[in-house]
C-alpha cells in the first residue's frame, strides 16, 4: 500500500509508514524537479505521443505526469502549427526541461522501491534492544 500510495503522490508512502519527515523531504524534492521543468520547457515537456522513451521516466511521478500530458495533448498539440510554436520549449530548454521531469520520475522510482521494502526496525544495526 505504501508503494502505491508514493506513486499515487510522491512523499506519501513514506508518510504512511509513520516517517513524516521523510515524506515531506521527498515530496519537496520529487515536486520540485516537476515542477521546474514545467516552469522552463512548458507542458510540451511531458508528452507521452512524441518522446515517448523520456514519458516512461516521467510516469513515475504519479498522475501529475499523466495530467501534465493530458493538458499537453489537449491545450498544446491541437493547435495550429503558427500558435503551438509560441507555447512550445524550443531546443535545448525542451531537453533541459524533459530531464528535469524526468529525474524527478526516477527518483520517485527509487522512493517507490524503497516504501515497498521498509526496512525491518527490529534488524536495525543501532537499534537498542530492550535487554541492554
Amino acid at each position: 500500500m505504501a508503494a502505491l500510495m508514493a506513486w499515487i503522490f510522491p512523499g506519501l508512502g513514506h508518510m504512511l509508514l509513520g516517517q513524516r519527515r521523510r515524506g515531506l523531504l521527498i515530496m519537496f524534492g520529487i515536486l520540485f524537479l516537476f515542477f521546474s521543468g514545467l516552469l522552463i520547457g512548458g507542458l510540451d515537456a511531458v508528452d507521452m505521443k512524441q518522446d515517448r522513451i523520456w514519458f516512461v521516466g516521467q510516469a513515475f511521478n504519479g498522475p501529475i505526469a499523466f495530467v501534465a500530458d493530458f493538458l499537453n495533448q489537449a491545450f498544446i498539440q491541437n493547435q495550429p502549427m503558427d500558435i503551438r510554436i509560441h507555447r512550445v520549449g524550443l531546443a535545448n530548454v525542451n531537453w533541459l526541461a524533459m530531464l528535469f521531469i524526468t529525474l524527478g520520475g526516477l527518483m520517485n522510482l527509487v522512493v517507490i522501491l524503497d516504501a515497498f521494502y521498509p526496512p525491518n526496525r527490529m534488524d536495525h544495526p543501532h537499534r537498542r534492544s530492550d535487554d541492554q
